[in-house]
């Protein structure tokens, strides 16, 4: 490349203190340089969060109890009454009895993706894996609803991202042909002391001399990356620099990551453990603009024997596991939708939670279990499952669908993943009847079929 300036590698420590995304090896500027390609700074006022319950929660031990199906079927756990009549939920979640009115249930999902990472991709894009891969390795070939969003709503002023992965986000699906800047923006655990997000470097209180050293690292750094592809316009790059140098200075985004700003009250109310404070930390972003939060509703396998919702009876005990799992769930989700609606934010906020498929009718039986306990347990089954749906402006106190008596399959208002997302993408105002082009410029649906949840507007 002609007249390409490089002053050679930056020593390690400078380029941490430059702040930069750890995205593909892109810089902060160049990152939103392709974000605003991609499509006009639209900053609708509209967000999703994703209590993403990764392993494929039971239905039978959540939302979708079969009290009066024979023992090999009904599970050891026991349904309660809610607030809304005929709406009865597991025994663990007492909170989410008390709000049912606040919330909907969906009890008729479904497809035919009986693998973890298929069923993912299916429930998170909208699109069918080409060759499924009943190993569980898969990989999607399409981006999922959050990577769309940030697509379609591009660059925000204020540099709050977009999208966002509380702890994590999903691993099994990538961007492709939308690019890597459209991944999400990984925070790590809110819940840990001192908690900041560890891939951006967030900067407040800095006198001048420290606010030049940085702008003077921020051009040396992309001096020395002139021959990324994103750069070939480059009439905006200034403007790109000047908007990645805000993001890293800015009070607003300092504040929305700033978990200790809330009330030791509120924090408790949330609960103090990686759910409850992801909960907390996603409203925050939701206010502040982001459009798409996931939240990761796994633990970390050396903190808990029940670190997943995959409950084979090889892996976990349903009552044990639930017994663990359900109580937070409850208390994170319940204070979430307590917010959502005495905050205002019952327009504005959309809540989803749910897995990417369900659990077997019978259950199955193992001598013993990652506790060293007897296995009792569910194996994978994507032909039903449940989701609970709070905000977004949406008809709540209400169930959606209904399975047999034996919770096999749905035997009315059948809902599919791209019926989820077709309500999802109407939420944040986004067509979904429209097509994203691939590396070879072939369009590709947003959603290759689905229609908004009829009986949730």
């Amino acid at each position: 490349m002609q007249g390409r300036l490089c002053t050679g590698p930056l020593r390690r420590r400078e380029f941490m203190r430059i702040g930069t995304l750890a995205l593909g090896g892109l810089t902060l500027p160049q990152l939103l340089a392709r974000r605003a390609q991609a499509g006009a700074a639209v900053e609708p006022d509209t967000s999703v969060i994703l209590f993403w319950m990764w392993g494929g929660p039971s239905q039978f031990e959540t939302w979708d109890m079969k009290p009066d199906a024979p023992a090999e079927i009904r599970g050891p756990l026991k349904p309660i009454p809610t607030v809304v009549p005929g709406m009865d939920i597991c025994e663990y979640m007492p909170k989410q009895a008390q709000r049912a009115d606040r919330f909907s249930l969906i009890r008729s999902l479904h497809h035919e993706m009986s693998a973890h990472n298929d069923g993912s991709i299916e429930v998170l894009t909208g699109k069918t894996p080409s060759v499924p891969d009943p190993t569980s390795q898969a990989r999607s070939e399409h981006p999922d609803f959050g990577m769309i969003a940030a697509w379609r709503r591009g660059l925000r002023s204020d540099g709050i991202p977009q999208y966002v992965g509380l702890q994590k986000a999903p691993f099994m699906t990538n961007p492709g042909y939308l690019g890597v800047s459209h991944r999400a923006f990984e925070t790590g655990d809110p819940s840990v002391p001192d908690f900041s997000p560890g891939n951006l470097t967030l900067a407040t209180g800095i006198d001048n001399s420290r606010l030049d050293h940085r702008r003077s690292l921020v051009n040396q750094f992309d001096r020395m990356r002139t021959d990324i592809d994103c750069l070939e316009s480059l009439g905006g790059v200034d403007r790109f620099r000047s908007a990645a140098f805000t993001m890293l200075t800015s009070n607003r985004v300092v504040d929305a990551f700033d978990i200790s700003k809330e009330s030791p009250e509120t924090r408790d109310r949330y609960g103090r453990h990686r759910w409850g404070q992801s909960c907390l930390l996603a409203r925050r972003l939701a206010e502040a603009g982001s459009a798409v939060i996931n939240i990761d509703a796994t633990a970390p396998n050396d903190t808990t024997k029940n670190f997943s919702w995959d409950d084979h009876a090889g892996a976990f005990h349903l009552d044990y596991a639930q017994r663990e799992r359900l109580p937070q769930m409850d208390e994170a989700l319940c204070a979430l939708i307590d917010d959502i609606y005495e905050r205002g934010l019952d327009k504005k906020v959309l809540l989803i939670a749910c897995g990417e498929f369900g659990r077997t009718p019978n259950v199955t039986h193992a001598p013993k279990n990652f506790s060293d306990q007897i296995g009792l347990g569910r194996d994978h089954w994507p032909h039903a499952f449940s989701a609970l749906i709070s905000g977004g402006g949406l008809r709540m106190g209400q169930v959606v669908g209904e399975t047999n008596a034996r919770g096999e399959h749905p035997v009315r208002d059948r809902v599919t993943p791209q019926d989820l997302l077709a309500t999802v993408y109407a939420h944040l105002g986004i067509d979904f009847s429209q097509s994203v082009k691939d590396l070879s410029g072939r369009p590709i649906p947003i959603l290759p079929h689905g229609s908004p949840i009829a009986q949730l507007l």
